[in-house]
């Protein structure tokens, strides 16, 4: 029988990865390169000078694929609330004037932002560490590293 493919034995089987929780409250500890993203984004001068001197907290509430993340500062707070590998309308006009379209996913252990608007190569990416979160922020050829201690 021609084109026809026997296959003997079991079908290989993809083994399940279960993305970590990222759930919990986490403090500011350092950044590198945050003045280079923000350029990146085309950011107005004072602002970039108000952003420079912050030290964000983020709370993150991980209900399976349900996510809300709440960057937490003195000067404005931002409230991001997504569900996992679903498409959605950004608004980020509050933080750096910006909208786009957003997907998050999970490629491993890193949760992953990729945007699509005006700015080239926009997104972010999250994963965890021990008691560290670690974030990097991207915008054109940018990467700003920022990491938090995780307190409750």
């Amino acid at each position: 029988m021609a084109g026809l493919l026997l296959q003997q034995g079991p079908s290989p089987v993809k083994a399940l990865t279960i993305p970590p929780n990222l759930t919990g409250y986490y403090r500011f500890v350092s950044q590198k390169n945050l003045e280079d993203y923000l350029q990146a984004l085309n950011l107005n001068v004072a602002l970039q000078k108000i952003t420079l001197l912050l030290k964000p907290d983020k709370e993150i509430d991980n209900q399976g694929p349900h996510m809300t993340v709440k960057i937490l500062s003195a000067f404005r707070n931002y409230i991001l609330k997504f569900e996992v590998g679903v498409e959605f309308e950004e608004d980020l006009r509050i933080v750096d004037g910006r909208k786009c379209q957003t997907i998050v996913t999970w490629e491993g252990e890193q949760l992953v932002c990729v945007q699509k608007g005006e700015v080239p190569n926009p997104g972010w990416r999250h994963w965890v560490e021990g008691e560290k979160l670690y974030r990097e922020l991207m915008a054109r050829d940018a990467v700003c590293e920022q990491v938090f201690q995780k307190v409750k």
